[in-house]
C-alpha cells in the first residue's frame, strides 16, 4: 500500500452490557463487520468491555482490570492478525498492584502489538470520578506507524487539548484516534444538551483543521448506570472528520452502529500546502505554554 492509497476506517460505536463477558464477543462481532465492509483500520469506544466504571468510587471495580498483555489484549491481538486489520482498542489496564490506568491498545495488521497509550489527562468530575481510579499516563503523545498509516491515540478527556493533538501530527500521525465515553449526566434541558454535544464535536473538527489531519472519535450510546447512581446517557453519534473540518461520516445519537469511513491520506498533503500552520509556528515564542498559568505580576 502507498501512502496515497484510500484507507477505510472502522468506528464501533455500541451499548455496553452489565455482563463483562458479553461485551468482548459483541465487540469482536462488529470488528468483523467493520472488516467485511473493507475497514483497514477500527476504534472501539473507551472501556468497552465493561460499563463505565467510575460513576462512583468503588475499590472492588478494580476487579475489572487485567494486565497487558492479558485476555482482552490478545483476543483483539488474534483478532487483528486473523483478519489483517488494525485495531484500537481501549483497556482498563492493571499495571501492578494499586497502579491502574485508562489505556489504549494498536494492534497492527500481523497482529503484533505497534502501540501502548495510557490516558494523560484524568477528569474528576461526577459520575466521572476517574482519578480514583486511573493514574495519569507516562508515554505521551507519540505517532503509531501502521501497515494502514501513521495514527495518533489519546483518550476522551484527551480530545478537549490542543496540546495533544499538535504532538501527536507533529510526531507524524495523520489520523487521530479519540476512544470515548462521553454524555449527559444531568437533566439540563435540550438546549443545554445540544450546546455541550456541538462543543464536543467542534473542538475536536478544530483539531483536524489546526493540524490538517484525520480526526475520529468513538464514543459509547445509550443510558448506562451503575447501583445507586442516576447514571449517563452516552450521547453517540461518533464521527470522522477529515483535514478541513468536514465530517465525512456520523453515527447514531441513539443507537448502536457500525461506521465505516473512506478516507484520502492525500488529503493531509493537499490541506497543509494551501494552510501550512506547520510551517508558520513560531516555535521561537512557545516558551511561556508549559507554565500552568502566566501571571502578569
Amino acid at each position: 500500500m502507498t501512502l496515497r492509497d484510500p484507507v477505510r476506517v472502522g468506528l464501533i460505536q455500541q451499548r455496553a452490557s452489565e455482563d463483562i463477558r458479553d461485551n468482548l464477543p459483541r465487540a469482536l462481532s462488529a470488528i468483523t463487520e467493520a472488516a467485511s465492509r473493507g475497514a483497514q483500520i477500527v476504534c472501539l469506544q473507551e472501556l468497552f468491555g465493561s460499563l463505565y466504571p467510575c460513576q462512583d468510587q468503588n475499590a472492588a471495580r478494580f476487579d475489572w482490570a487485567e494486565p497487558i498483555p492479558g485476555p482482552t489484549s490478545q483476543t483483539l491481538s488474534r483478532h487483528a492478525a486473523d483478519l489483517g486489520i488494525v485495531i484500537v482498542g481501549s483497556i482498563f489496564e492493571r499495571r501492578a498492584a494499586g497502579l491502574y490506568h485508562n489505556s489504549a491498545v494498536v494492534f497492527d495488521a500481523d497482529g503484533q502489538l505497534a502501540g501502548l497509550y495510557r490516558k494523560m489527562h484524568i477528569p474528576d468530575d461526577p459520575l466521572y470520578y476517574e482519578k480514583f481510579y486511573f493514574t495519569p499516563g507516562d508515554r505521551g503523545w507519540g505517532a503509531v506507524r501502521t501497515r494502514f498509516g501513521s495514527i495518533g491515540v489519546a483518550i476522551c478527556w484527551d480530545q478537549w487539548f490542543p496540546e495533544a493533538a499538535r504532538l501527536m501530527a507533529l510526531a507524524g500521525a495523520e489520523m487521530l484516534f479519540y476512544p470515548t465515553a462521553i454524555g449527559w449526566q444531568f437533566d439540563e434541558g435540550a438546549s443545554v444538551d445540544t450546546v455541550q454535544h456541538e462543543a464536543w464535536e467542534t473542538v475536536q473538527r478544530g483539531h483536524a483543521i489546526a493540524n490538517g489531519v484525520f480526526v475520529a472519535a468513538v464514543n459509547r450510546v445509550g443510558p448506562e448506570s451503575l447501583p445507586g447512581q442516576s447514571g449517563i446517557r452516552f450521547w453517540g453519534q461518533s464521527f470522522l472528520s477529515d483535514p478541513m473540518g468536514r465530517v465525512l461520516g456520523r453515527a447514531s445519537s441513539e443507537s448502536e452502529e457500525t461506521l465505516v469511513v473512506e478516507c484520502d491520506p492525500a488529503a493531509v498533503e493537499r490541506t497543509r500546502r494551501d494552510w501550512p500552520f506547520l510551517r508558520d509556528r513560531r516555535v521561537d515564542a512557545y516558551s511561556d505554554l508549559t507554565r500552568r498559568f502566566r501571571d502578569e505580576s
